[in-house]
């Protein structure tokens, strides 16, 4: 290092010290990227700058990183620990500084690893990034050309705050040469791969340039279709297509989003306060499988489940945070309300009516509008279940949008197309209270501006919050494996829907749902919610409450439930003293130690909460419901009984498991049991163990209100074959309402009659009734009969007093 660099670099230190704070992406570069600080590492960056390097080396030394200005030793040789790999572009000029470029050092360093077969020096590509405005359409984006002294100085003093500095994946120079061999044509294929990567990376951070909304507006309004529709909408209302194409443009007003990259700017530093406000925390899990995708080129569509107005500000807000472009966001023309709107629509929200069936003019718009942002590869997010869960248990899928995905797909997108299902969680859902009303029967209130200053009085702390990117689906080899022609309907009009459209869609919506609730993410309050809702009276010792959390804890640990989903590293100890710090609960104490307890205005708010994890405890917890109500259980029986109520349990809680996968996981969860010493096991008999009972109980009863829900509909179908379906989910209602009040049941979809209506199309499904709604009366007669068996006495006579009075 010369002495000239070493003076700029001394001078520049204090200056980017004070005005560059800049986020780290990855936040954890060692643990997120499997860094060996062990071995030797040689930073990789794209532009020689000694402002970049500086800034670099700050974040790497906080982190726990190499100084990369300190020389690195390999066996008697020493190198810089950094290169630039833009240096390569000089061919044939002497170097800078004495620097080798990245090719030469490549060279030198593989040549090093034939010769010692125990070094492995990681290669950490490194970007920084000052700003990542998107730009306009026909202009150049400046970051991703090396800028002249003056203007990285004018970068680092208006962007110093919006900095980012991204680790990317290491690159093993043992796997390399072990792999590729180590000549030099590797070495330059590593340049070369080096400088792809760099310009990838920054376009996947800034996105496409964005058209003025004018612009945007004229090519919408010159395309095939929407110019068919206006003609079409002139003559069916007897109108000029002047006037038609007046209301036209004020449709695509009325839709288009207007983003603007200051406002982004500026939100990231409001939504900071606000999640500093509200949680202790916001956990995010596999972003780095996203910023692959983006990386790589990928068309992505963030399919989140929907639990509060806050998750699109959070996933907006987790997705720049992460490195990535906040995407254009699908929201309902309700949130279209001054001052909300405008500033939703530039922050990328689009907005959609609730219902344009026949309005042939608004869906044309709206769906050339949608084909435009994909083909201008924008990424996309919209909520398929078409609105806020109000029960915390995720919803149908909507798929209309879904379908106008696959649509622009057979446009001919030169780019895969891929849905990212999100799963967001909260320790406190701020309009959980509304949600309870709601249920209850009280009218959904508007959204209006008195409603968010409302809201914002109550602002405070809310625990925990979870975003987890669940496994992604390939739309484009969803396709080919299972529609193996839909390429023949490229190109074709889109008022034309092939004939595997319909089907199709609905199969990857039920695949979407599924990847949602596979990536759940389980908390200290849902966790306590559930054991509390599971003890008869709502109420449990502190001693049970802890005792509860760890069998739910080992069981998600030991047997997890997916790949995706994630459960707190806490101890039961430190989760429950968590949850009771929220002030959900009642604690009161007596001389023999300190009783949690539900009131009962928060039980019923605390279902919310369950639901949300629900799923992940629903087959362990049948399980023990079996084991307890069945006389000499063994393993063959009990994988008999569950195999014909997983079908229902599988539809209702979007589960992921098949038949192979079912009878491994419920040969894990009675291995678990027995480790928890919940169970033994006689030959192949199961047996209840007595000192444990109380937790096996209450693990039972996570499923038992769903297994009464199937018990009533099967045994008032096997009764009443001859009723309507229409009729028979009333009856199943009432009969639903009435056990929930004589047994305390204070679930609000318990007696939902959307549940019973789902539930009577997944027998269809399974063919106890046919498309014409014929019932199979042995089959139902003898599934109707397994139910009451595993139900408790009690609930049992209230279901067939119910069902002998409904007939």
């Amino acid at each position: 290092m010369s002495s000239g660099h070493t003076l700029t670099q001394s001078v520049l230190r204090f200056p980017l010290k004070v005005l560059v704070k800049g986020n780290v992406v990855p936040p954890s570069p060692i643990n997120n990227l499997n860094i060996d600080i062990d071995k030797p590492i040689v930073y990789v960056l794209p532009f020689e700058s000694n402002v970049d390097l500086l800034s670099v080396r700050r974040r790497a030394i906080q982190l726990g990183l190499p100084d990369p200005l300190q020389p690195l030793e390999l066996h008697g040789q020493s190198f810089r620990r950094y290169v630039f790999s833009s240096m390569d572009n000089e061919e044939n000029d002497p170097q800078p500084h004495g620097s080798l470029s990245s090719q030469s050092l490549f060279i030198q360093l593989l040549k090093l690893h034939r010769e010692q077969p125990d070094l492995d020096v990681q290669l950490i590509p490194t970007t920084v990034m000052w700003g990542r405005k998107p730009g306009k359409e026909g202009q150049e984006k400046p970051y991703l050309e090396n800028l002249p002294s003056w203007k990285k100085m004018f970068a680092v003093l208006f962007s110093g705050r919006d900095c980012m500095i991204r680790f990317s994946p290491l690159v093993s120079m043992r796997y390399m040469a072990d792999s590729h061999g180590s000549d030099e044509t590797i070495a330059q294929k590593l340049a070369r791969v080096a400088r792809i990567h760099f310009s990838r990376q920054k376009l996947a951070a800034s996105g496409p340039n964005l058209p003025s909304r004018d612009v945007l507006f004229k090519r919408l309004i010159k395309s095939e279709a929407i110019n068919k529709a206006i003609a079409e909408e002139a003559a069916e209302k007897n109108i000029s297509v002047e006037k038609a194409e007046q209301q036209a443009l004020k449709i695509i007003d009325e839709i288009a989003a207007k983003f603007s990259y200051s406002l982004i700017k500026q939100g990231n530093f409001i939504l900071t306060w606000l999640w500093n406000r509200l949680y202790q925390g916001i956990n995010v899990n596999n972003a780095a499988t996203v910023r692959r995708l983006a990386q790589d080129g990928h068309e992505i569509v963030y399919v989140p489940c929907h639990r509060s107005h806050m998750d699109y500000l959070l996933l907006s807000y987790i997705l720049y945070y992460e490195g990535m472009v906040p995407p254009h966001i699908a929201a309902g023309v309700n949130l279209n309300f001054f001052p909300a709107g405008p500033i939703f629509r530039r922050g990328g929200a689009f907005f959609i009516r609730r219902s344009f069936k026949g309005d042939k003019l608004y869906s044309t718009i709206f769906r050339e509008y949608l084909a435009e942002l994909f083909a201008k590869g924008y990424s996309v997010e919209y909520f398929s279940e078409g609105g806020r869960s109000r029960t915390g248990r995720l919803l149908q899928a909507k798929t209309g949008m879904l379908a106008m995905t696959v649509q622009a797909m057979l446009r001919g997108l030169n780019r895969p197309v891929t849905l990212v299902p999100v799963y967001i969680g909260y320790e406190h859902v701020m309009e959980v209270s509304t949600y309870a009303k709601e249920l209850r029967g009280k009218r959904k209130e508007k959204e209006n501006a008195g409603q968010v200053l409302r809201t914002i009085r109550k602002l405070r702390n809310f625990g925990q919050g979870y975003v987890n990117f669940g496994e992604p689906i390939s739309l484009n080899n969803y396709l080919n494996e299972n529609v193996p022609q839909w390429r023949d309907s490229i190109g074709a009009p889109s008022t034309i829907k092939p004939d595997w459209m319909a089907p199709t869609v609905n199969a990857i919506a039920e695949k979407m749902m599924t990847h949602i609730n596979d990536a759940a993410a389980a908390n200290a309050l849902s966790l306590s919610a559930t054991a509390l809702l599971a003890s008869r009276q709502r109420a449990l010792t502190k001693e049970s409450l802890v005792n509860q959390i760890d069998c739910y804890l080992r069981i998600l640990r030991n047997t997890p439930y997916t790949d995706y989903s994630t459960v707190p590293n806490d101890t039961a100890e430190e989760l429950a003293a968590h949850a009771i710090s929220l002030d959900k609960f009642v604690v009161d104490s007596d001389s023999m130690g300190e009783i949690v307890s539900l009131d009962r205005h928060q039980s019923v708010l605390m279902t919310y909460y369950r639901n949300n994890i629900i799923h992940m405890l629903a087959l362990p917890s049948l399980v023990a419901q079996l084991i307890i109500q069945l006389p000499d259980c063994t393993l063959t029986k009990l994988k008999r009984n569950i195999s014909v109520l997983y079908p229902f349990l599988k539809k209702e809680f979007f589960l992921s498991y098949d038949n192979e996968q079912l009878e491994e996981k419920i040969e894990q969860i009675v291995q678990e049991f027995l480790a928890q010493q919940l169970i033994q096991m006689d030959d192949d008999v199961i047996h209840l163990h007595q000192p444990n009972i109380h937790t096996i109980q209450l693990l039972s009863r996570t499923i038992s209100e769903t297994l009464q829900r199937y018990s009533i509909a099967l045994n008032l179908l096997a009764s009443r074959p001859e009723v309507t379906q229409e009729d028979l989910e009333v009856r199943c209602q009432d009969i639903a309402q009435r056990l929930g009040r004589l047994h305390g049941i204070n679930a609000p979809e318990f007696f939902d009659k959307g549940v019973f209506a789902a539930l009577f199309n997944t027998l269809k499904e399974q063919n106890y009734l046919n498309a014409e709604g014929v019932c199979d009366i042995e089959r139902t007669e003898k599934l109707a009969q397994g139910l009451l068996e595993i139900l408790s006495p009690e609930v049992k006579l209230t279901i067939k007093e119910g069902i002998a009075q409904a007939e």
